[in-house]
């Protein structure tokens, strides 16, 4: 008999008044509940109960530690609901990292919609365009563009982006369109750091293609890149899912979409595996199936 059963069995025994029918309360014998009963005050070394042949009563020390019992295993219980009661439906804090702009994009959309379906959870959304180790900084999800390392962590496929040229229909007209790559050479790049850290964009299913960019400018802000496009001040190489609106509209024109490498997958990353609790679980039914429905990560399913 563990140390817990033990404890049952004495509040057991202390309510019953008796061995026997404290026993037949929790489901053991008479002599289990002695033998329990005996090893826990040889543990103790005291008496918790004083016994007659027809009755066993609480000794004064017996009284004290009963209530300290009761209210242990009761927490303890009430522990155990709380677990359950998580794994079950969804309630307390979720915590998702996400590159800025897909999480700004795609992400909050999603997050807004699961807070308003589960009123008990709380969210923290952190958004870096870094790679985080998210069971050292704690978080709960993440969205990772691009091959995944070996890590021992769960991954849900939401889809995939390309790596595009984009210039404005106006910057076109006025300074041609590049057909090849080595066009690019002729035309005014406005790079990002993200995608252009050591001044050079690769192409071809192979990444063997090789353009070494000269940029006018170099922006660490996607968002300022993008928008300074835009306006037709130049050329310069995001992901779709960064200009997909754009694209889509007429605002930007993808350019040398044959020289495209191969798209990056998108995953939906945790540590919990298959028995991740409701918080996590839910989250990532509703983020994969939006993700999916999505025709700028998932064009070809969204269309067949």
């Amino acid at each position: 008999m563990d140390r817990l059963q033990t404890l049952q069995v004495f509040v057991a025994v202390a309510d019953a008044g008796s061995f026997a029918a404290g026993g037949r309360a929790i489901g053991l014998s008479a002599p289990s509940v002695t033998r329990g009963i005996n090893a826990l005050e040889a543990r103790l070394g005291v008496r918790l109960f004083t016994r007659t042949t027809r009755r066993v009563r609480l000794t004064e020390i017996g009284t004290r530690y009963l209530e300290d019992t009761r209210r242990i295993l009761q927490e303890l219980q009430a522990a155990d609901d709380a677990v359950s009661g998580a794994a079950a439906h969804p309630t307390g804090l979720l915590r998702i990292n996400c590159p800025n702009e897909f999480g700004r994009i795609h992400v909050m959309p999603i997050l807004l919609e699961y807070l308003d379906r589960y009123p008990e959870m709380r969210a923290e959304i952190v958004m870096v365009d870094r790679v985080v180790n998210i069971i050292e900084e704690g978080f709960d999800i993440a969205v990772r563009i691009g091959p995944l390392p070996s890590s021992g962590l769960s991954a849900i496929r939401a889809g995939s982006v390309r790596r595009v040229v984009c210039a404005a229909p106006d910057y076109l007209a006025r300074h041609g369109t590049p057909t090849t790559l080595e066009d690019l050479t002729a035309h005014r790049i406005l790079a990002t750091t993200t995608l252009s850290a050591n001044k050079e964009w690769r192409f071809g299913s192979d990444y063997d293609q090789v353009v070494r960019i000269h940029p006018r400018a170099t922006v660490s802000s996607i968002a300022a890149c993008i928008e300074a496009v835009r306006n037709g001040w130049g050329i310069t190489r995001v992901l779709s899912y960064q200009v997909g609106a754009d694209l889509e509209a007429g605002r930007l024109e993808a350019v040398l979409e044959a020289y495209e490498p191969p798209p990056l997958p998108i995953h939906l990353v945790h540590s919990e595996g298959r028995g991740a609790v409701a918080k996590i679980r839910t989250f990532l039914d509703l983020a994969a199936q939006r993700l999916r429905a999505s025709a700028i990560l998932n064009p070809s399913q969204v269309s067949s």
